[in-house]
């Protein structure tokens, strides 16, 4: 191992209080002589190998390191959120080859079940833009083998980047195959993940059409530490989101069913206080598994936004608009336009408006888990406004915006995007899930007087892997409303290039110096574990314009 290397101890990456690697062999040597009494004292499970049933993940790439996560389950008793099953050490190695000949970082630490036995090892000392792979091990049982990749150095020439974007994977809808499609590409740099990693309903509360296609667990809704646990866990057996956590590293945000519906920094839709406990511990519980299960490096202390570069071609600014926000606006809690209301928080926003200023990347990117672009409803038939508004979570009589978007924190977007203009900052382009739609869009300073009004910036948001869209509200044939709605959507948003209202997929954003590119891909059948994908449309912002085009190619 070359000096440009370094072992990432435990104590250091993880936790300064867990027992470093030399005390745990003492530790072992000690007790040696009473291993085989009690082992034939307990019961077989507690002598079972250890396993990876969960997969192996990386994260957060940095030019010169990156962050590895799994989780180990020493025993058929240490289920997720069991609280049960023994510490156990779990070491990790990376190298630069596939076969594990070129070893340049390992090291080891103890899963316990004070962290549901999730273990991450935070790497540093690689080699920018450099393929890795790694895995674990523990008890003589190795896990399967991943592929990851660090950034490019700050201050390099970048030609091209490549990143898969999803969002909105509810299990109980359908099967996950937008992660088998992505992981089969071998293209990626890495995957972006703008929400809705989980749902929190209990089981049969929100299927595909009223189906439930596969039941997740725990069966209630989560509302618990052991309950977030209990359903992160299940989430991570799937094949097709292992395939993609071994193929690439991910860099995720959280929005609302990661806690739970229409959540706010206060409370949610979906939580009723006191018969559901305290929203201040569900909110906890629910940060706590998530920052367990995922492979993301919290910047500030319980929250998501960070920032990551690549090099010269582009910075991503990763947002986190659960938090800080105050309650969606509604009669008690004020109006969309009330200064006071805020989506990002104060210290958020002046941060966000900061990094995007003295950024000197070609490309400023923004994941964002909720659509900034305004959305009117325009003059849809009742028969497709009232499901529209259930998608949204509006009242079913009808109201021109979506009040959980940023359509209900008006202040906060008009001072980013005056910040933008006034700043003269180019070629940001907003990166979006949450709404179970595909759009391509301009992000006007102004919407009532688009095209006149200047567009601030673009926005690519990407549709639902699974969870239902508006055809499926309705129950009709795939294509039916979105050939009614989108017109009618489009009439009334001037600044909306495309939507789709009614399929599910993912994205690829291709970014070169001259244009960002998203090809959006849809899946045949969320509910066939085999379902294909295929190629939808494609739109692009040429770098310097803040507006969208169509293109007629992928990339």
């Amino acid at each position: 191992m070359t000096s440009r290397f370094r072992s990432t101890n435990s104590g250091d990456a993880l936790n300064s209080r867990a027992p470093r690697r030399r005390t745990v062999v003492k530790a072992a040597a000690a007790t040696a002589v009473l291993a085989a009494p009690l082992a034939a004292a307990l019961p077989a499970r507690a002598t079972e190998a250890p396993a990876f049933l969960h997969g192996v993940a990386s994260g957060d790439p940095l030019p010169d390191g990156i962050l590895l996560w799994t989780r180990v389950t020493p025993g058929s008793q240490a289920i997720p959120g069991s609280g049960l099953g023994p510490d156990t050490e779990v070491s990790w190695t990376v190298a630069k080859d596939k076969a594990f000949t070129t070893i340049v970082a390992k090291g080891s630490t103890i899963a316990t079940a004070a962290s549901d036995h999730t273990v991450k090892a935070d790497i540093r000392g690689l080699q920018p833009a450099t393929d890795y792979w790694f895995r674990f091990s523990a008890g003589g049982t190795e896990s399967p083998v991943a592929r990851t990749r660090t950034t490019p150095a700050a201050d390099a020439s970048v030609a091209g980047l490549r990143f898969g974007v999803v969002s909105c994977a509810n299990w109980e809808a359908g099967y996950f195959s937008a992660y088998r499609h992505l992981a089969a590409r071998n293209d990626l740099d890495a995957w972006l993940h703008l929400g809705d990693y989980i749902y929190e309903y209990k089981s049969g509360e929100y299927g595909t059409r009223g189906t439930v296609v596969r039941p997740h667990a725990p069966a209630n809704e989560i509302l618990t530490l052991a309950d977030y646990r209990t359903r992160h866990g299940r989430y991570k057996t799937d094949p097709d989101l292992q395939a993609l956590h071994h193929k690439a590293p991910v860099v995720a945000i959280w929005d609302d069913h990661e806690f739970a519906d229409n959540s706010w920094s206060g409370g949610a839709v979906n939580h009723t206080e006191g018969a559901e406990g305290a929203w201040s511990d569900r909110q906890t519980a629910a940060k706590q598994a998530y920052f367990e299960w995922m492979p993301v490096r919290p910047a500030i202390a319980g929250t998501t936004y960070r920032r990551l570069r690549f090099g010269k071609l582009a910075d991503l600014a990763l947002l986190d608009l659960r938090s800080f926000r105050s309650q969606q606006a509604s009669t008690a809690s004020g109006s969309v336009d009330d200064p006071d209301r805020t989506i990002t928080g104060r210290a958020q926003l002046d941060w966000l408006k900061s990094g995007l200023k003295s950024s000197d990347t070609t490309w400023r990117l923004v994941g964002n888990s909720v659509m900034i672009s305004p959305f009117a409803v325009g003059s849809l038939s009742a028969d497709l406004l009232k499901p529209l508004a259930k998608l949204l979570g509006l009242p079913q009589e009808g109201i021109a915006l979506n009040t959980d978007q940023w359509d209900g924190y008006t202040d906060d977007r008009r001072e980013l995007l005056a910040h933008l203009r006034s700043n003269a900052i180019r070629n940001t382009v907003f990166l979006t899930g949450d709404i179970h739609m595909a759009w391509a869009n301009d992000v006007p300073v102004d919407a009532g007087t688009y095209p006149l009004s200047p567009s601030a910036a673009t926005e690519f948001v990407v549709t639902s892997m699974t969870s239902d869209n508006l055809d499926d509200i309705v129950k009709v044939p795939e294509g039916v409303v979105s050939a009614v709605a989108s017109p009618v959507i489009r009439a009334a948003n001037r600044h909306v290039h495309w939507v789709d209202t009614d399929r599910h997929g993912y994205g690829v954003l291709d970014i070169t110096a001259d244009r960002a590119q998203m090809d959006y891909y849809v899946l045949s059948d969320r509910t066939n574990p085999n379902a294909t994908s295929s190629w939808a449309r494609s739109y692009r912002t040429r770098s310097g314009t803040q507006t969208v085009e169509r293109t007629y190619d992928p990339v």
